[in-house]
C-alpha cells in the first residue's frame, strides 16, 4: 500500500508548500460568493437538510473544474476569447435566472391573505443542480484553479496531473467543511430568530437581487 508522507518542507505527492497551499484554500473559501449565498439562501429558507444538499453540488462542481484543469481544458478558458465569452455569458444567465426566480417566488405570498405562508419548498435534486451549475458555469473558477494551485506543485512531480488533482482534492475538502459549517450556522441562526414569512420573503429577494448583480458582474468581466 502506498504511503503519503508531509515532510518538513510541506511536499506530499509531488506537491510543495503543502501547508501554506490549505491555509490559503481555506481563507479563499471564506471569501463570500455566489457559492456562499446559494448555500446561505437555501439553509435560511428550508433547513439544514437543504443548506447540506447545496454544498453537494457546489463540491461536485469545484471538482469538475479540477479534472478539467489537470487534464488541461481550463487552458482553453485562459488561451481561448471566444470559449471563455461563451462560458462566462451563459454562467452570468444563470445567476441571473437563479436571482429572478428568488425575487418572483413570494410574489403570490404578497396579498394579505397568504402573508404568512410557508416558504416554496424546492426538490433537494433541484436544489444540487442548481448549486452544481452555480459553479461549473462560473469561468473565473477554472481560471483560479489554472492560477492558483500549479503554484504548489514541485517542479520535479512524478506526475504533474495526479498532484494537481490531490491539491485539488484537498481545496474541494476543506472547502467542504466551510459550506457544512455555513450551512448548519445559517439553518440555525434562522431556527433561533424565528424568521417569519414576510422577513422569509425579504432576505429571498434580497439574495435573488445580489444574484443578478453577480451575473452582471460576471458578464461584464474580463479575464
Amino acid at each position: 500500500m502506498m504511503r503519503l508522507s508531509i515532510d518538513t518542507e510541506g511536499r506530499m505527492a509531488g506537491t510543495q508548500h503543502l501547508w501554506l497551499f490549505i491555509v490559503s484554500g481555506l481563507l479563499l473559501n471564506i471569501t463570500p460568493g455566489p457559492d456562499s449565498l446559494f448555500i446561505m439562501a437555501r439553509s435560511a429558507s428550508q433547513g439544514w437538510r437543504a443548506g447540506v444538499v447545496a454544498c453537494w453540488g457546489v463540491g461536485a462542481g469545484v471538482f469538475v473544474h479540477v479534472a478539467a484543469a489537470a487534464l488541461g481544458l481550463s487552458a482553453l478558458l485562459a488561451t481561448s476569447a471566444m470559449a471563455f465569452t461563451v462560458v462566462k455569458i451563459v454562467g452570468a444567465a444563470y445567476l441571473v435566472w437563479i436571482g429572478i426566480g428568488m425575487l418572483r417566488a413570494r410574489k403570490s405570498a404578497d396579498a394579505p391573505v397568504a402573508a404568512e405562508a410557508a416558504p416554496r419548498v424546492i426538490p433537494y435534486r433541484q436544489i444540487f443542480r442548481q448549486g452544481f451549475l452555480t459553479n461549473v458555469l462560473n469561468p473565473k473558477v477554472a481560471l483560479f484553479f489554472l492560477a492558483f494551485v500549479p503554484q504548489f506543485i514541485a517542479p520535479d512531480a512524478a506526475s504533474k496531473p495526479l498532484a494537481f488533482v490531490l491539491l485539488g482534492a484537498i481545496f474541494d475538502f476543506n472547502g467542504m467543511l466551510w459550506c457544512h459549517a455555513l450551512a448548519l450556522f445559517t439553518a440555525f441562526a434562522s431556527h433561533k430568530i424565528a424568521v417569519g414569512a414576510a422577513a422569509a420573503r425579504w432576505l429571498d429577494r434580497a439574495i435573488g437581487a445580489m444574484f443578478v448583480a453577480l451575473g452582471v458582474r460576471l458578464a461584464l468581466a474580463t479575464r
